[in-house]
């Protein structure tokens, strides 16, 4: 059975990230972990008065924390079709963020985390939200990025943007190979250069590894050359209708690039196309 977190602070685009999530799942057994934490909060000063003072807050904040996920679970049951194979589990916390999602991964032996996240609004803006950059760059788990207006239907290609650069580790490609497998996607393996020019011999060697790797898996390699990579990629997204964007989060300066500078103002895959960001 697959163990997936699910943070949400109950807004339009968490919702949309729920939705995905249990569709994408549908034929999966799942324990479905919808998580809403509350900010630790600062108290100035000492003395047991202001500590009763907080303590009774902090049971009025999750009393509310529960009411909304009951809700939600509410919404869940009245909205999706039901599934006999998902099993939901509320957790309402009072942590900082990222530890908590750190803290239940681990404990829950989470297989997967599914987070929405808003695109820019304007050309300087972060294209993925602070909570949701935080956890992929923080915590060693899969994590599955939903956009704000990503609807879910049936994923035919995942484009796996690479540079060859690094070596894969196994663990890493056998998460994205089972992600192919339950969805009978094929994979595009995609090389972005800025000149066209030769691969090294250690480019080679990774890229010869990947194909003898996936030998089972239906994928394909193709090669863009551009001065922009986030345009390339954009570009590449649009031509073949990409359904997704994997990653390898090791690969931090390629992988950073592309989720969280954009160069180009109408970059769309931030705000259409899920990510699948892959940890060692």
């Amino acid at each position: 059975m697959k163990q997936i977190l699910i943070p949400t602070d109950f807004s339009d685009n968490a919702w949309n990230a729920i939705k995905y999530g249990l569709e994408m799942f549908k034929k999966t057994r799942c324990t479905f972990y919808l998580m809403h934490v509350n900010t630790i909060p600062h108290y100035s000063g000492a003395g047991m008065a202001v500590g009763a003072a907080g303590e009774n807050i902090n049971t009025i904040i999750l009393k509310d924390s529960k009411e909304k996920l009951r809700r939600l679970l509410d919404r869940i049951k009245k909205e999706i079709p039901l599934n006999t194979g998902h099993t939901f589990v509320p957790l309402a916390l009072f942590d900082i963020f990222v530890d908590a999602i750190k803290r239940q991964s681990e404990n829950k032996r989470i297989d997967l985390i599914i987070m929405g996240t808003k695109g820019a609004t304007g050309l300087k803006k972060a294209t993925i939200g602070s909570n949701t950059g935080d956890v992929i760059t923080r915590v060693k788990c899969p994590l599955l990025a939903i956009p704000e207006n990503a609807e879910y239907a049936a994923l035919k290609e995942i484009a796996f943007p690479t540079d060859y650069q690094i070596g894969y580790d196994m663990n890493v490609l056998d998460t994205l190979i089972e992600m192919l497998a339950m969805n009978k996607t094929k994979l595009s393996i995609l090389h972005i250069s800025k000149t066209v020019k030769e691969l090294s011999e250690e480019q080679h060697n990774n890229k010869n590894f990947l194909h003898d790797y996936l030998v089972d898996v239906d994928h394909s390699f193709h090669s863009v050359t551009g001065q922009s990579l986030e345009t390339a990629i954009q570009h590449f997204v649009e031509s073949r209708d990409i359904d997704m964007i994997a990653m390898v989060a090791k690969n931090l300066n390629f992988f950073q690039r592309i989720l969280f500078r954009p160069e180009v103002e109408k970059i769309s895959y931030h705000t259409e196309v899920p990510f699948l960001v892959l940890h060692e």
